[in-house]
């Protein structure tokens, strides 16, 4: 992998967790830098980040095309342009297809502990079961949902007083950090993968 290991980051919302990576790929030392950023959707908040930052941007959008496998097709031309080493699902609500899953690795992020509450409703899920700890989980995607071999995780307390809102809230400020923290690991260290154990450091 090269020293700066390029990223494209996929977003389709507020672009919080591209924004944290923004912020670290200003330190040269970190060891990646965003080469561009995609969206499924025009006029949302991620894509401005983007363009205050003087980084690329592309929108594909699913109703744009006539089929989920030439959507499937089309995003991963756009994503192949910019050549990347990694890239990052950051809040990006579109499922990527194989055309972009088995030619770049996919890192994604999860507001639960994995396996438990896979899904769009993670965090709901974990409150309605009652669990007093939950978390986040950031992994290399696959083609199912939430199922890819996990790369890190870590734990938020559940408080009595939480809702979905307060509780989600405070998993997206560790959720953030871990990104950053795993993906800058991954750039400068490398990875293995075997079967369902990823290993940071094991590549030359």
């Amino acid at each position: 992998m090269s020293k700066a290991g390029r990223l494209v980051v996929l977003v389709s919302g507020s672009g919080t967790n591209l924004q944290a990576l923004l912020d670290a790929s200003a330190d040269p030392s970190y060891g990646a830098r965003v080469v561009a950023v995609g969206a499924d959707r025009d006029g949302i908040e991620g894509l401005d980040r983007a363009r205050r930052s003087d980084v690329p941007i592309f929108v594909e959008r699913l109703k744009d095309y006539p089929t989920r496998e030439s959507w499937d097709l089309a995003i991963a031309r756009k994503i192949a342009d910019h050549e990347p080493d990694l890239v990052v699902s950051a809040g990006f609500m579109k499922i990527l297809g194989a055309p972009t899953l088995e030619a770049f690795p996919v890192l994604n992020t999860h507001p639960a502990l994995l396996p438990s509450f896979p899904g769009a409703h993670g965090v709901r899920d974990a409150l309605a079961y009652g669990v007093k700890v939950t978390g986040c989980t950031v992994m290399l995607a696959d083609a199912g949902v939430d199922t890819g071999p996990i790369l890190a995780q870590e734990t938020v307390l559940v408080r009595q007083d939480d809702d979905e809102s307060s509780l989600h809230e405070r998993i997206k400020s560790v959720e953030r950090g871990l990104l950053v923290e795993t993906v800058g690991r991954m750039v400068r260290e490398g990875w293995t993968v075997n079967g369902r154990t990823v290993i940071i450091g094991g590549a030359s």
